[in-house]
C-alpha cells in the first residue's frame, strides 16, 4: 500500500469571505446617528419659538379681554387726604444775585386708618376668545375703617392751624377704574357721601374715587365702604393703618399667595379658599401720618427675583395744583386665580426633554442595526427623527383646543403607532417594531410622570439615563466599533 508523501502539505484554510461592499463600521454609523441627532435640534428650537408665538397669542387674547372686563387690580385706602398750608423757602438768581423768598404753598397730608377691616369675596368666571380662555373675576370689598387724628400732629411737621380740615377728602385707590361696578358706596358715621370719580392714591396710579368730607370738628370718624370691581390677573390689596385686617373668600380651588405679605391663616380645598390677613403698622414700617403719598408697590420675593428699597421720590403736581411727593414705596399683598394646569409651561417642559426621546429611539434602531444586522440608512433616521419632533407640535396644536392631558394621550398615541409601522417596514420585523412601540409607550409615560412631579424631575432623570447608559454599554462590550462586527473572541491555548 502506498503512502503520501511525508512533505505533503496541508491545504491552507479559506480566507474569510470580505464584508458586503458599502458596510460601514459600527463607529462610522455611531457618528452618523449622533449628527443627525444633533441636526434635529434645529427642528426642536423652531418648535420653541413656536410656542413662543402661541403664547403671545394667547396673552393678547387675554388683554383683549381685559380692555372690556378690567385687567390687574390693585385696591388701597380708604386714606383721608387733608391740605394743609405751608410755607418753603426758594433761592433764585435775579439780575447776578441771589434772591431767598418765601412761597406759600399747599401741600397734602396723608392719615391712614387706626384700623381697616374689610370682607373680600372674589367671585371667579372663565372667559373665552377664539380658541383662548382666561379667568376673570368680580370682587366685592366690604369694610370698615376708622380715623383719630392724631393729637402730636406737629410732631410730623404740620402744625394744627395748617390744616384746611374743611376740604378733606376719603380717597379710595383702584388702579383701573373702568372694572368699577355698580352698588358702590362710601358713608362716614353713617351719613352716605358722594362718590366722585378720579383722585384716587399714588400706589394706585392716581387712579380711583374719592369723597368729600367736613372734618372740622377733628372728632373719630368711621368710614364704611363696599367696592366692587372686575379685573383679570392678580388682585392686589395694599395694607395702610396702624392695624389691617382682612378675609378673602373665592371658589376659585387653585389660588396663588404671593406679594409681600403671606395669609396669617388659610383654607384651600376642592370647593374654594379662605385667606385671613393681619398685618399691623410695625411689618408695614410706615408712618400713621404721611406728607407724601405710597408709590406703587414692587413686587418682592426673597431668593431669586430682585427687591426694590422703598426710597422716597419726587412726582409731578396733582392736576389741582396742590404739590405732591412719594412718601416710599407701597407695600401689598396678591392673589392669583391660577390655572391648575399651564398647558404653555408644561408643553415648554416637555419639549426640553426632546433629545431623551430622539436619543433612546436612535439607540434603538443603532442597536438592532449593529447587533441584529438590520441595516436602518441615514435617511430613515432623519425621517424618524422629524416623527419624534412633530409629537411636540401635535401636543401644542391639540392642547390649545382640548387641554393638556387629552392632547397629550392623543399625539402619543399617534406617533407611536407611526414609528411602530415605519420601524417594521425598516427593521424588517414586527417583534422588533413592537419592542420599540413599547420602549416609546413607556418613555412617553415617564415623560408624563416627570412633568407632573417637577421637584423629581432631575432625579428620576438623571437616574434613568444612567440605567440606560449602563445597559447600552453592556450590549456593545464586544462590538469592534473600528471593524466591521464583534470583536474577535481570543482562541484558547
Amino acid at each position: 500500500m502506498a503512502q503520501a508523501p511525508r512533505n505533503a502539505s496541508v491545504p491552507a484554510a479559506a480566507p474569510p469571505n470580505p464584508p458586503a461592499r458599502g458596510e460601514r463600521s459600527p463607529g462610522v454609523k455611531l457618528v452618523i446617528a449622533v449628527l443627525i441627532a444633533v441636526a434635529l435640534m434645529v427642528p426642536l428650537l423652531m418648535v420653541y419659538g413656536l410656542l413662543w408665538d402661541r403664547q403671545q397669542q394667547a396673552e393678547t387674547a387675554q388683554a383683549s379681554i381685559g380692555q372690556g372686563w378690567g385687567g390687574q387690580q390693585t385696591i388701597a385706602g380708604p386714606v383721608i387726604v387733608i391740605p394743609y398750608r405751608a410755607t418753603e423757602t426758594q433761592t433764585v438768581t435775579e439780575n447776578g444775585r441771589d434772591v431767598t423768598r418765601s412761597v406759600n404753598m399747599i401741600r397734602n397730608l396723608y392719615l391712614s386708618p387706626q384700623s381697616n377691616k374689610a370682607e373680600v369675596t372674589i367671585k371667579p368666571e372663565k372667559r373665552k376668545k377664539a380658541i383662548y380662555e382666561t379667568v376673570v373675576y368680580e370682587s366685592q370689598i366690604a369694610g370698615s375703617a376708622e380715623f383719630v387724628l392724631p393729637a402730636d400732629i406737629a410732631r410730623y411737621g404740620v402744625t394744627r392751624e395748617a390744616l384746611m380740615l374743611d376740604r378733606a377728602e376719603v380717597r379710595l385707590g383702584v388702579s383701573d377704574a373702568r372694572g368699577l361696578v355698580d352698588g358702590n358706596s362710601l358713608s362716614v358715621d353713617g351719613t352716605p357721601l358722594a362718590l366722585q370719580p378720579g383722585k384716587g392714591l399714588l400706589s394706585t396710579g392716581n387712579s380711583g374715587t374719592f369723597a368729600f368730607v367736613d372734618w372740622s370738628a377733628a372728632a373719630p370718624m368711621k368710614v364704611d365702604y363696599r367696592i366692587g370691581v372686575r379685573g383679570l390677573g392678580d388682585f392686589k390689596l395694599i395694607p395702610r393703618g396702624v392695624d389691617t385686617r382682612w378675609t378673602v373668600k373665592s371658589s376659585w380651588p387653585n389660588p396663588s399667595f404671593g406679594g409681600d405679605f403671606l395669609p396669617a391663616k388659610r383654607n384651600v380645598t376642592g370647593s374654594g379658599f379662605t385667606a385671613t390677613y393681619a398685618i399691623p403698622n410695625l411689618a408695614l414700617g410706615q408712618a400713621q401720618v404721611l406728607t407724601g403719598d405710597l408709590s406703587p408697590p414692587v413686587t418682592t420675593s426673597y431668593g431669586g427675583r430682585g427687591y426694590a428699597e422703598s426710597v422716597p421720590v419726587e412726582v409731578a403736581a396733582a392736576a389741582d395744583g396742590v404739590s405732591e411727593a412719594s412718601g416710599g414705596t407701597a407695600k401689598a399683598v396678591a392673589i392669583s386665580l391660577i390655572e391648575p394646569v399651564d398647558l404653555y409651561s408644561q408643553v415648554d417642559r416637555s419639549i426640553k426633554y426632546g433629545f431623551l426621546f430622539i436619543g433612546f429611539t436612535f439607540v434603538a434602531f443603532l442597536m438592532f442595526d449593529i447587533i441584529a444586522g438590520a441595516r436602518v440608512a441615514a435617511a430613515e433616521y432623519l425621517l424618524t427623527g422629524v416623527a419624534l419632533v412633530l409629537f411636540f407640535v401635535l401636543l401644542l396644536a391639540f392642547a390649545e383646543v382640548i387641554g393638556f392631558t387629552p392632547a397629550y394621550l392623543l399625539a402619543s398615541a399617534a406617533i407611536i403607532g407611526l414609528l411602530a409601522a415605519y420601524s417594521a417596514a425598516v427593521l424588517k420585523s414586527w417583534k422588533r417594531a413592537r419592542f420599540l412601540a413599547a420602549m416609546l409607550i413607556g418613555l412617553y409615560a415617564l415623560l408624563y410622570v416627570l412633568l407632573n412631579l417637577e421637584a423629581y424631575s432631575l432625579l428620576i432623570g438623571s437616574v434613568l439615563m444612567f440605567f440606560a447608559l449602563a445597559g447600552v454599554m453592556y450590549m456593545t462590550r464586544n462590538i469592534d466599533w473600528g471593524g466591521l462586527g464583534k470583536k474577535e473572541e481570543p482562541v484558547a491555548a
